[in-house]
């Protein structure tokens, strides 16, 4: 498994920028991995040795519920305070390299394809132990009556199993909590197609996306367009906005997924 992340650098200037197919629109934006530069990095209050990449954050009109970015740490670096929103939950997945992830006085070592559930005022630290790069999402918590707090868990991609959707073997999800499981309020799963494999409908729904391309290509629908897309590139979706794919590489095609879910809508804005 591979898990794709931002090649950074810069271009040289024989490059044509009208080739990298970056577009912004009502529905949707389509980030390649061709424009993930350092450039555009931040770096935070409270992290050494980091910067980021922040892919999307909320917007309003657009995509309100979310923000996600791409994190380089330094072997090292990291922080003791990561969280600035004490009523954030997060979800982190390692790209590549090595860190210990703190979570309530325990030590998790978790390399590529670890992946940890914070939950909103969960205290947690994190530290590069080599070039660290992961991908974080973050989201403010929503309540729910009657509905306990989700807990803090790690895990990782390989020892999770893709669940294939019903008759067929071509299409399934990594799901790292149930989605029955009502506490949680979002989920960010990993997507996969074996070659061959295709969203045969355009989904049209109530959930916000991210998509981060982790491995393979595809052709992607985005609302009318269908955009051709591999690994690295980034896709922010709207609620509502259809989209659909069918693989057109060799191997497998994955991408990792947040949508908001398990809550009604808010009625005021």
């Amino acid at each position: 498994m591979t898990y794709a992340f931002p090649p950074g650098g810069l271009p040289d200037q024989s490059q044509d920028p009208a080739t990298n197919r970056a577009v912004f629109t009502t529905a949707y934006a389509f980030i390649p991995a061709a424009v993930q530069r350092d450039i555009v990095t931040s770096f935070f209050p409270g992290w050494d040795g980091t910067r980021a990449w922040i892919l999307a954050r909320p917007l309003s009109g657009f995509a309100e519920t979310f923000a996600q970015y791409a994190m380089e740490v330094q072997p090292g670096g990291g922080s003791d305070t990561p969280e600035p929103d004490q009523g954030a939950e997060g979800v982190i997945l390692i790209a590549e390299g090595t860190g210990c992830l703190r979570i309530g006085g325990a030590d998790h070592n978790l390399g590529p394809g670890g992946y940890a559930y914070l939950p909103a005022g969960e205290a947690w630290s994190l530290r590069a132990t080599s070039l660290l790069r992961f991908h974080w999402v973050r989201r403010r918590f929503v309540p729910a009556q009657g509905v306990p707090a989700p807990e803090a868990f790690v895990t990782s991609d390989q020892d999770t199993p893709v669940r294939w959707m019903p008759n067929t073997d071509l299409w399934g999800t990594t799901r790292f909590v149930d989605p029955e499981d009502l506490r949680h309020d979002m989920h960010v799963n990993i997507v996969t197609f074996q070659p061959g494999g295709r969203i045969p409908f355009a989904e049209t729904h109530v959930m916000e996306h991210g998509l981060y391309v982790l491995e393979g290509t595809a052709r992607y629908l985005l609302n009318t367009d269908w955009v051709e897309v591999g690994p690295g590139d980034f896709m922010w979706l709207r609620a509502f906005c259809p989209q659909a794919c069918v693989v057109t590489g060799e191997g497998p095609f994955r991408y990792l997924l947040y949508k908001d879910v398990n809550r009604h809508p808010a009625l005021v804005l």
